[in-house]
């Protein structure tokens, strides 16, 4: 007998076993979207940890839509996120050359963006709390940017703001590749 109770027990968790799936789909689908960004946030932060090289650096400006090449076509850099937390973000324009004046002293300001700090992921973005920067408006300030990582790649883009570099105080965004160094 105790062995045909458990056979029926089986069976009914067996005729059961649709439902369940199907409430755990519909529950999943209406799940606030937290709980997806938690794990999509996870996966980040193991996967953005490195040096990463830059590969590219346009600037799309918000009213016109035009991408300015603000960088020049051969930019250079680096952003370092260590796991414990920090990154260091040193972006430079193309073909710098060392100044002799102040005037050009102001002029390779343009072609700058750098900042240190500590960071957390955040769904699909970092955030970056900035503790020193190029520009000193930005101490003190959180940096977001939402990334894509891709294999080696990894493309960000940050969130329309006026940049102290460029588009004469237009609104634009950046929109950034690297690729992960071994």
């Amino acid at each position: 007998m105790p062995a045909q109770r458990t056979a029926a027990a089986a069976v009914r968790a067996f005729l059961w076993l649709p439902l369940l799936l199907a409430a755990d789909q519909a529950w999943s689908a209406s799940a606030p979207d937290h709980v997806g960004a938690a794990v999509v946030g996870a996966h980040l932060a193991d996967r953005i940890v490195g040096t990463w090289d830059l590969v590219s650096y346009k600037v799309e400006d918000k009213e016109t839509g035009k991408l300015i090449d603000a960088m020049g076509g051969t930019p250079r850099g680096r952003v370092i996120f260590t796991k414990d937390g920090w990154v260091a973000f040193n972006l430079e324009g193309s073909a710098r050359k060392p100044a002799t004046t102040d005037a050009e002293r102001a002029a390779l300001m343009k072609t700058l963006v750098a900042y240190i700090g500590r960071y957390r992921i955040e769904g699909d973005q970092w955030v970056t709390s900035v503790q020193t920067a190029w520009a000193p408006e930005w101490v003190g300030t959180e940096q977001r940017r939402t990334i894509h990582i891709d294999g080696d790649y990894a493309d960000v883009t940050t969130p329309w703001r006026v940049m102290p570099n460029w588009d004469d105080g237009r609104l634009s965004r950046s929109i950034i590749r690297f690729k992960h160094m071994p």
